[in-house]
């Protein structure tokens, strides 16, 4: 089996705009949503060697220094599966792609020899 890192993205202007949403309208959808990760969490749960976690503010380190940075990654996780398509695959019918602009990139873990 080969393993995946597994980022959620959504942008972040889009995720400014539902923070605008009426607070009851806003927890119902969430919690609508929460429920279906769930589901789908349970579905998969083999798929997923590391649940991952949400990330926070971004910094970026450059030849020239530090500085704020933004991008669109909210999540990851490790997935594990025998290929790219077919870890691809199961996150077809996420509950994250919902969310306007969404989307779940899954690139291959290559270790690094001598690393």
């Amino acid at each position: 089996m080969k393993q995946f890192l597994v980022l959620y993205l959504a942008p972040s202007s889009v995720l400014a705009e539902w923070a605008k949403t009426d607070p009851t309208q806003r927890k119902a959808a969430e919690e609508k949503m929460q429920a279906e990760w769930q589901r789908w969490m349970k579905v998969h749960e083999r798929l997923l060697t590391d649940k991952g976690a949400g990330v926070g503010k971004t910094k970026r380190v450059t030849a020239k220094g530090l500085s704020d940075a933004k991008n669109d990654i909210m999540l990851y996780a490790i997935a594990e599966a025998e290929t790219q398509d077919a870890a691809a695959k199961a996150f077809q019918d996420h509950p994250h792609l919902q969310i306007p602009e969404a989307s779940i990139e899954i690139m291959a873990l290559n270790p690094m020899s001598g690393m």
